[in-house]
């Protein structure tokens, strides 16, 4: 069996407003309504980050998107249309600058809950955990 991430939630203050920017920032459907309580963001054909709305207190979360280079580039520039600032490290300042220091591109921006974004066009993640597959 393979193990698939089917979906996410996401908090929000506001669920609409937070599908309607990440989903048109990535290019990817979104909808003011979906299954149970949820304005989801439809990622891929089989990842769903579903916002939901609450007046709570709730944590931050982190989510990285791997994307091709031509999606890279015109998720930046939606970024940029949009006057979103952006940033090459995650808990660093905003310098409007690209990270490439792991191979590839990456860049970080934040929403108005706070939820931090990365974008990546190759994955520092994944490199360890390939090469110790196996070990525990």
């Amino acid at each position: 069996m393979t193990v698939q991430l089917d979906h996410a939630i996401a908090p929000s203050r506001n669920k609409v407003a937070a599908a309607k920017q990440l989903g048109e920032l990535l290019g990817v459907p979104w909808s003011e309504t979906g299954a149970g309580p949820f304005s989801p963001v439809y990622v891929n054909d089989g990842f769903t980050l579903d916002f939901v709305e609450t007046h709570e207190p709730f944590p931050i979360h982190h989510f990285c998107f791997r994307v091709t280079e031509e999606e890279f580039d015109a998720i930046l520039g939606r970024l940029k249309a949009a006057g979103i600032p952006y940033r090459s490290s995650v808990h660093g300042p905003v310098d409007m600058q690209i990270n490439t220091a792991y191979g590839g591109r990456m860049l970080y921006w934040s929403e108005p809950d706070g939820h931090a974004w990365e974008i990546l066009t190759s994955s520092y993640a994944r490199e360890k955990g390939t090469r110790e597959k196996g070990k525990r």
